[in-house]
């Protein structure tokens, strides 16, 4: 069974309630034992301890969550914080690094430039934040979007190009890499996929991925038959991001209002890409002398005639 299967009920934070109920009904016991005179059962020391520990770790969890969750970072509040919290306290409890997951996409650029350099570096400023409060770190993993790049016009070639130059700057920052057509070819994905061919765009869901698909939709048909592939699409994978990062804070350079979009069970940390102020996507932020545009051939066109 994949451990997102559980997700529905949030175990993480049933557990970690189970936990805090427990301390706090063992401190009552203790403080009536010491009242009549009866000395405590055998064991219940450690147990105490035990049920402590797992009070110290919640507020461990808490400044974790405060070393990355400012306005330095977020540009509005995220979608969950109990949910966050408890994803933070368990690996906390499992030493392990502090999971988060992103989109990484493709616009009209040929080459890593500028603009990615920043954003990977405002990315390391964060995880670097976290590693301050969390000692095993945390675990940054990009998802590069080739499904939605494909839709957009935008060649084969031109994608493994871009998309190998930013892996390799990731990697120099310790982040991880994967792409999104491969975590969403499991049988478990491909089930839906038939399901969510007819399903209905929201009226102001619509609205807003049309605006986008007239900026950057390059693909087969108008702007907004783009636009509802683009959300079915969506509808599908981010299921797959729940199967292959159950335990993932999602981060995103989206707003709330895009919420639907994305992985329905993670929580959801809304940021600036950049710098506190800009949250423009960096794939799509212009860089000289190179770009390209799938109309005119696409990145390997382009090159070649500059």
């Amino acid at each position: 069974m994949y451990e997102h299967d559980l997700l529905a009920g949030h175990p993480a934070s049933e557990e970690l309630s189970r936990e805090l109920v427990l301390a706090d009904a063992q401190a009552s016991c203790a403080r009536s034992w010491a009242d009549i005179g009866i000395a405590q059962p055998q064991g219940w020391d450690r147990q105490q301890r035990a049920a402590q520990g797992a009070s110290c770790k919640e507020a461990s969890a808490e400044k974790v969550l405060q070393s990355f969750n400012t306005w330095a970072f977020k540009r509005e509040q995220p979608s969950d914080p109990p949910l966050m919290l408890a994803f933070i306290a368990r690996a906390i409890r499992r030493s392990q690094p502090l999971s988060f997951v992103l989109y990484w996409g493709k616009g009209p650029r040929c080459d890593l430039a500028q603009p990615d350099i920043q954003c990977l570096d405002f990315l390391a400023s964060l995880s670097d934040r976290v590693a301050k409060t969390h000692a095993p770190g945390a675990a940054l993993n990009l998802v590069f979007t080739d499904t939605h790049a494909r839709l957009n016009g935008h060649l084969r070639a031109d994608l493994r190009r871009y998309f190998s130059q930013v892996d390799a700057a990731a990697r120099q920052r310790g982040f991880d890499t994967c792409w999104l057509s491969e975590i969403a070819s499991v049988p478990q994905i491909a089930a839906e996929k038939s399901r969510l061919n007819d399903e209905m765009v929201p009226q102001h869901t619509l609205t807003l991925l049309t605006a986008s698909a007239r900026k950057w939709y390059r693909g087969c048909g108008s702007p907004e038959q783009g636009a509802v592939t683009y959300y079915r699409m969506n509808m599908v994978e981010r299921r797959s991001v729940e199967l292959a990062f159950p335990w993932s804070i999602f981060m995103t350079f989206n707003g709330s209002e895009l919420r639907n979009l994305l992985p329905e069970h993670l929580p959801i940390f809304y940021m600036y890409s950049l710098r506190r102020g800009t949250s423009v996507k960096p794939w799509f932020l212009p860089a000289q002398p190179t770009q390209c545009t799938p109309a005119s051939g696409g990145c390997a066109a382009a090159c070649q005639n500059a």
